[in-house]
């Protein structure tokens, strides 16, 4: 039988941490010195002779077996495969989104923003599923994600959203969704978070990121509000009835999703192609100003002044006896030839 390979230095170290043991408790036990341990678990020197057997044997009685004789996992019968992402967020989608869609109506009233909220919700929740599979309620995640999309201010905004949706045909959900939509966002919130799908106070309170009593005042007045523009409401249970059936008639349909999580990488590849694309602009306008930006100091031009001491000029008046003689002497005289330029002896 050939002895066990020894481990890395490493290893070695927390072989010996893993049986609590010291280097002088082990030294103590192979016969050597404690600096010859520390030698042996810091890789300078390789472990020779009995006491190095000794050690080799000790590692390995302690150590995992590797290599091909090593005994490899088989697969218990009966335990069901862990899901990849992919799988355990169509499972998460086929769960959630239809009943997601229905709720998200009765904040919205608007059954394409309704279905285009729960989308982008679960586009999000892919993109960041790392931390939705870990967190404890991952349905309650994707749920407040869509109500905030649902109930984001910036619709108003869209052209495709300035007019309203046909209402129901059913007269009473009719009122009943007019009801609904007159109420405060955060009062409508708590309203379809308690009375339609159904949570506890603190977790509505939590979903809301609101106190206990905060929520439980806006729950009173959203009932009080209910009451008031369709009296039959007043009773909750068939308040939660009225909700329930209302989500439940309208046509309210998700998309698939292959289809979501395609548009969710799609979405990021776009995002992230467009942030690179915004910083080379960048670097490239920084490299071009530095390039075209003055080295040196320029001072400015200093503003014009005005010269003194100028005299102002003077219009010319009536020539005098003299000056009238030599223009006419001029005038007399021959207008080219050697006289004009050469002088006349006197």
């Amino acid at each position: 039988m050939s002895p066990s390979p020894l481990p890395p230095p490493k290893e070695r170290r927390r072989l010996r941490q893993s049986r609590s043991l010291t280097r002088a408790q082990l030294a103590r036990r192979l016969g050597v010195a404690r600096a010859t341990v520390r030698a042996w678990e810091s890789g300078r020197r390789a472990p020779t002779g009995a006491e190095g057997r000794a050690y080799t044997e000790f590692l390995g009685a302690f150590a995992p077996p590797t290599g091909p004789d090593a005994p490899s996992a088989k697969p218990v019968p009966g335990k069901p495969e862990p899901l990849t992402p992919a799988q355990a967020f169509d499972a998460l989608y086929a769960f959630c989104a239809p009943a997601l869609v229905r709720q998200t109506y009765l904040l919205c009233g608007r059954r394409e923003l309704a279905r285009e909220a729960v989308e982008r919700a679960f586009q999000l929740a892919w993109q960041r599923w790392p931390e939705v599979a870990r967190d404890r309620d991952p349905a309650g995640w994707v749920r407040a994600v869509a109500y905030d999309c649902a109930l984001s201010p910036w619709h108003r905004f869209r052209p495709c959203y300035r007019h309203p949706e046909p209402p129901p045909a059913d007269p009473a959900d009719r009122d009943l969704l007019g009801a609904l939509l007159k109420l405060p966002p955060s009062y409508r919130r708590t309203l379809v978070l308690y009375d339609g799908v159904g949570l506890d106070l603190p977790e509505t309170a939590a979903e809301t990121e609101a106190s206990t009593p905060a929520a439980a005042n806006r729950l009173t007045h959203a009932r009080e509000a209910m009451a008031a523009r369709v009296p039959e409401l007043a009773d909750t249970a068939l308040l939660h009835r009225r909700l329930t059936e209302l989500s439940s008639r309208e046509r309210l349909r998700a998309s698939r999703p292959p289809t979501v999580r395609t548009l969710g990488e799609r979405r990021n590849v776009f995002w992230t192609r467009a942030a690179i694309a915004f910083t080379v602009t960048i670097i490239g306008a920084t490299t071009l100003t530095l390039r075209t930006a003055p080295t040196h100091y320029e001072p400015p031009i200093a503003p014009a002044q005005a010269v003194q001491g100028v005299p102002r000029a003077v219009p010319m008046g009536p020539l005098s006896r003299d000056e009238l003689a030599l223009r006419s002497k001029l005038h007399g005289e021959a207008s080219s030839g050697s006289e004009r330029v050469e002088p006349t002896p006197r």
